[in-house]
């Protein structure tokens, strides 16, 4: 008989996490595996990407991005069915309150995490047993999976710094406690959970995001890119446009960029609620053509291919996918030296790390600008970065065999 694996996340949109997740469900034989996959949100772009064999036992499903207007409004009636659902916003209560104090007291407070508890206890649990229930993402498909499913073995991953994503033990329920073994997609991820989850160490293990490099090194050479007539230097971020990427930061480098004379754009790609804010500061800074803000493209990698740099100036990441398909395509990379970014970046190696500051970022555009050579072997080093670790699928394996 099959072995019966079920893989749970918050949604399937078109994000880093999101991506590796369809890649590693790609990694397991589905004439050896019965594979089923639940969306806790319903919604999500990626569900046309699932691999062929793979169950989606979602019973309604919602294509929009949850970054669109058609998304969002399909997000809120989703969070609405949670909250009536056995009266769970009115039961909740006491545990809103508890977490919410909790996450002040870290200093780390992020409003949208306590609604992941809700969504989770709104959900529709399924009626099988599993050999192996693996949630994918932090928050509700972590509660999800350790107080809603059965199965004979349990598997969570960790892709943030925990405690700067303004996770706590209270606001879990110490949920993690329910699982056989831990994930973390770098080793500095592990450390930031640990933090929190100190007597999780001996289960806690690393297990690097998967890509498909063959499929980005062929996307990249399909027909798109930039279509302006642009003749300078063209500086490309890929991310959500949220908190977390730091965007504040890099318009005000693109300003500094353009007062010391760099003949420079800077262009983005994704969507995030952070965009009418961050368009008016484009605004403001007189920014309008040297900072676009291209939304979400189905194929970002020609972008990659003909941008001279690529910037990745945040505020914190658990390991950066972006990152991980820049390498892949050989670019010359600029990263923050935040958490996250530093375990992937070896300064004046394979890329350049700076401060997270404008005169910082703009510093080490103009070094690139400034060391062809610098620039050149950095590139090349980036694009020999090993990035699959496929000795790490053994830990899942094992799960189930045993």
């Amino acid at each position: 008989m099959k072995k019966k694996i079920l893989f749970a996340i918050n949604t399937l949109g078109h994000a880093g996490a999101e991506m590796a997740m369809l890649e590693l469900i790609k990694q397991f034989d589905v004439n050896q595996y019965e594979i089923s996959l639940y969306v806790l949100m319903e919604q999500g772009e990626l569900v046309h990407q699932i691999p062929p064999g793979v169950k989606l036992l979602n019973k309604r499903y919602n294509d929009a991005s949850v970054l669109s207007k058609a998304g969002y409004k399909n997000m809120l009636k989703t969070l609405s069915r949670a909250a009536l659902k056995n009266a769970n916003i009115f039961r909740l209560i006491p545990y809103i309150i508890k977490s919410t104090f909790s996450m002040i007291k870290t200093e780390h407070f992020k409003g949208e995490k306590l609604l992941w508890r809700l969504v989770s206890e709104g959900a529709q649990p399924p009626q099988e047993n599993y050999d192996l229930a693996i949630a994918y993402l932090e928050g509700g498909a972590a509660y999800f999976v350790a107080d809603h499913v059965k199965a004979k073995q349990k598997a969570a991953f960790i892709h943030i710094d925990y405690q700067k994503a303004g996770y706590t033990r209270e606001l879990d329920h110490e949920c993690y406690l329910k699982y056989q073994k831990i994930f973390t997609v770098s080793d500095e991820v592990k450390t930031h959970f640990l933090k929190v989850y100190p007597d999780c160490k001996s289960k806690t293990h690393v297990f690097h995001n998967f890509i498909n490099q063959d499929s980005i090194r062929q996307r990249s050479k399909e027909a798109g890119g930039f279509i302006d007539s642009f003749d300078g230097i063209r500086l490309l971020t890929v991310g959500r446009l949220t908190q977390q990427k730091a965007y504040d930061v890099a318009i005000s480098a693109m300003k500094v960029l353009k007062s010391r004379g760099i003949h420079a754009r800077w262009y983005v790609l994704g969507e995030g609620p952070l965009r009418p804010m961050l368009e008016k500061m484009i605004m403001k800074e007189k920014l309008v053509n040297d900072f676009n803000l291209l939304g979400a493209v189905s194929n970002p990698y020609p972008y990659f291919n003909q941008a001279d740099i690529y910037i990745h100036a945040t505020r914190f990441e658990g390991k950066s996918v972006a990152i991980q398909e820049a390498q892949t395509l050989g670019c010359a990379i600029i990263a923050s030296n935040r958490s996250g970014n530093i375990e992937q970046i070896e300064d004046g190696v394979d890329g350049i790390l700076c401060e997270l500051n404008a005169e910082s970022i703009a510093d080490s555009v103009i070094r690139f600008m400034d060391q062809s050579e610098l620039m050149k072997t950095c590139s090349e080093a980036a694009q020999k970065k090993k990035i699959n670790y496929f000795e790490d699928l053994n830990q899942l394996f094992e799960m189930i065999e045993n």
